[in-house]
């Protein structure tokens, strides 16, 4: 509820920006609502309105480049801090320090003077193929909503844009810019949409970007029933919406629909749809110039909003980036992020002391992430890998020997051939950092045809050099105290562009496993990656330990955790299937088909589909061990008023070490009147705990955690009725249980 004086103010506001766009001439207005640059949108210096500047920026802020080419500006002073991916937040499981990373992310933005950072990612997971689920969050939509409410609060403040994205429904890479998704009304409103809605109504974003596919025949980024019926008119936004670069295709529907902003990967900026073509429509009276003052006056509320005009632009934020404070935070998101998979025989954490000489296995210990991932790509000031965080840890009293133990084919000089150039679906030709239009989509069919071809050459190759590597890693593992392999993903398959093939690791990276289990069945089993991988060996490992791309800290995060300075406490934000064969995609055939899918699966997705049709995953949604253990007892619940649910009970930490757990809380319908998940995760709370001391929590369930959309209300409603509440460790794991009604 608005304050009398921000009633005043935003009275105040509307006034200024009606007469703004009464100074505007039609080329003026025009030039405002696509791209001038790469990243830029068009300027009316005649009125002190300037051009927004955005960037890329779901693992801190992009690169600098040409202005109409994909080829980085060169200079040096562009390099910034590298943040966690949100897959890695969200493992966090910690709204606070999604705040302070958020707020980290905006500081850095505005230090490098842009206004709109293109971030968070907020989509869900739906299949664990898809190439870009390391820059989402959760297969869980109330997870999702509230890690990024508080980040896209903490991105805010100051005073630079957070752009979430990408609405909505981006569940895969494959032809992104023409599949077309067949999703029922039910689902779209109760798992791809809420944390889009949490992101406007309460973490106030004041941008949000459209995606790259159709919804039921749809382009999202020219889409009526998004942009303006579920967005503007139901959800109350008012802010500015972006299209994803180069998801407008047609000039009339961008027009007369929410759309605000267009931005492309072309250089050919008069030509954009918004751009010359929009001019020749409302000349033949088939636009009126009324739809583009809408749009304006989205851009410039938006911009009064981050200070760029008013008289609030001299107290603007000026932010800061590659800040020492900074690092602190990211250190401490990769800490938290960290998932410790299984630990049997207590295998970790290893005590320095006895290790005199550790043997260090796989590729990824020595790998640098940074600057790959398609937009998530950045000159990081700095990135710790794991086997440089071993060795800072140990100092000069342990000797760690390093053997990368398989082969990594090496890939292009970054910027020869920019990704960007050649990743859309209307791409046929290339010049380095030039891209040219081609409306047939033959050159992205081709290129990932080569693509295809490629992972064929590479792996003939792996396969002719990895037996010496094996050796060479074996040796040093029987002569060890100790063991690490890190291995896992990187970015030659989590990315932006195209989907993962398959969900087993590559380079051969099981058989090495196998053998090194052989050796030393107390090798410790470590992985970096962005999404989850099938372990066929998990039965024989003593100890695995999960991490996403963590940061500049990563190694240092690392090194704390192995030797016991930092207590383990993230969880799994998503599933990780014994095999992918037991995902819902992978039995429905809906998922990286060319140009049109069916989410036949509805609200199936993730652990509501592991649960419904008991299939036992490798690792469940929100999974995850402590070096110490918890006990909870005592719950008690209370209706109020026959609509929320209180909850009180005792978490006990009942080992021998600090730590935090992670309490999730489910309720599942009893005798439900529709068809309903068997179990939905509605909040959680993560609990700090000194050994053998306990703590009373209590938490609310509101009403709305306790709805479902009926279709033909087309509303959120609850049954009256008994629900049991489920208070878990993890989705399996399932500590205390109790019945509410509600009348």
């Amino acid at each position: 509820m608005l304050k009398k004086d921000e009633k005043k103010d935003e009275k105040k506001r509307e006034k200024e920006i009606d007469k703004l766009v009464k100074k505007l001439t039609l080329d003026e207005k025009i030039a405002m609502i696509h791209g001038a640059s790469l990243f830029r949108s068009g300027a009316v210096e005649r009125l002190g309105i300037p051009a927004i500047e955005t960037s890329d920026g779901p693992m801190g802020v992009r690169a600098e480049f040409m202005d109409d080419r994909w080829i980085p500006s060169g200079n040096q002073d562009d390099m910034v801090s590298y943040l966690p991916s949100n897959s890695a937040l969200a493992s966090s499981w910690n709204p606070a320090l999604a705040r302070k990373m958020g707020h980290v992310l905006g500081a850095e933005a505005r230090g490098r003077g842009k206004d709109v950072i293109l971030a968070p990612g907020i989509n869900i997971k739906r299949d664990p193929r898809c190439g870009r689920n390391f820059e989402y969050m959760s297969e869980d939509p109330a997870l999702t909503a509230a890690m990024a409410v508080p980040f896209i609060q903490g991105v805010q403040e100051n005073d630079v844009a957070a752009c979430v994205k990408h609405f909505a429904a981006n569940v895969q890479e494959t032809g992104r810019l023409v599949v077309d998704e067949t999703i029922d009304e039910r689902t779209l409103y109760e798992l791809y949409l809420p944390a889009f809605k949490a992101a406007v109504q309460e973490g106030g974003a004041h941008s949000i970007m459209g995606a790259y596919n159709k919804i039921n025949g749809e382009y999202c980024c020219e889409s009526k029933t998004l942009l303006d019926r579920i967005l503007r008119e139901e959800w109350g936004f008012d802010g500015a919406v972006i299209s994803d670069w180069g998801g407008v295709h047609n000039t009339k529907e961008a027009a007369l629909c929410s759309m605000d902003l267009e931005m492309s990967v072309f250089p050919d900026f008069d030509e954009y749809k918004l751009a010359n073509p929009l001019k020749e429509l409302i000349e033949k009276g088939e636009v009126s110039e009324a739809a583009v003052d809408a749009k304006v006056k989205n851009l410039l509320r938006m911009m009064y909003r981050l200070k760029m005009i008013g008289s609030k632009k001299d107290n603007r934020e000026k932010g800061v980036y590659n800040a020492p404070a900074s690092r602190e935070t990211i250190l401490r998101t990769a800490e938290e992020s960290a998932v410790l998979l299984k630990n049997e025989n207590h295998t970790l954490p290893l005590d320095e002391k006895k290790v005199k000489k550790l043997a260090v296995i796989g590729a990824n210990a020595a790998k640098v992430h940074s600057n790959g991932g398609g937009s998530a790509e950045i000159k990081a000031l700095y990135e710790i890998c794991p086997l440089a965080g071993l060795k800072m840890y140990l100092g000069g009293n342990t000797e760690v020997v390093y053997a990368p133990g398989y082969y990594v084919p090496a890939k292009p000089k970054a910027f020869e051939v920019n990704w960007q150039a050649t990743s859309l679906d209307d791409l046929k030709d290339t010049t380095v950092g030039q891209a040219t239009r081609d409306e047939t989509g033959e050159g992205h069919i081709k290129g990932e045809q080569e693509r295809i071809a490629q992972i064929e050459r590479d792996k003939a190759e792996i396969h002719e050099k990895n037996p010496s590597l094996f050796r060479q890693a074996l040796e040093l593992a029987k002569n060890a105290d100790a063991v690490i392999f890190v291995g896992g993903l990187n970015h030659d398959y989590d990315s932006e562009g195209f989907d993962r093939p398959d969900m087993k690791l590559p380079y051969e990276q099981d058989l090495l496993i196998e053998e090194l289990l052989k050796v030393r069945k107390d090798t410790i089993v470590t992985f970096v990656g962005g999404s989850p991988v099938e372990m066929p060996w998990r039965e024989q490992a003593q100890a695995i330990l999960w991490t996403y791309y963590a940061g500049m800290e990563t190694g240092n995060a690392f090194a704390k955790i192995i030797f016991g300075e930092v207590n383990p406490s993230g969880k799994l934000a998503e599933t990780f299937p014994d095999k992918y064969e037991d995902c819902v995609t992978a039995k429905n055939g809906q998922f990286g088909v060319w140009d049109k899918i069916a989410l036949e699966e509805g609200l199936y997705c993730g652990y509501r589909y592991f649960d419904r049709q008991r299939i036992k995953p490798a690792f469940c949604f929100g999974h995850g061990l402590s070096y110490t253990n918890f006990e909870y007892s005592g719950l008690t619940l209370k209706a109020e008023k026959g609509k929320d649910v209180k909850l009180t009970f005792t978490v006990k930490n009942v080992g021998k070490r600090a730590g935090a757990e992670i309490v999730q809380i489910y309720i599942a319908p009893i005798a439900a009147q529709v068809d309903r998940p068997d179990k939905e995760l509605k909040t959680f709370v993560k609990v700090e705990l000194s050994a053998g001391r306990s703590k009373k929590v209590s938490l609310t369930l509101k009403q709305e955690d306790f709805m479902h959309f009926d279709v033909q209300l087309h509303k959120f409603i609850a049954d009256a009725g008994d629900y049991e509440i489920l208070v878990g460790a993890s989705c399996e794991d399932i500590r205390l249980r109790g019945i509410a009604t509600l009348n």
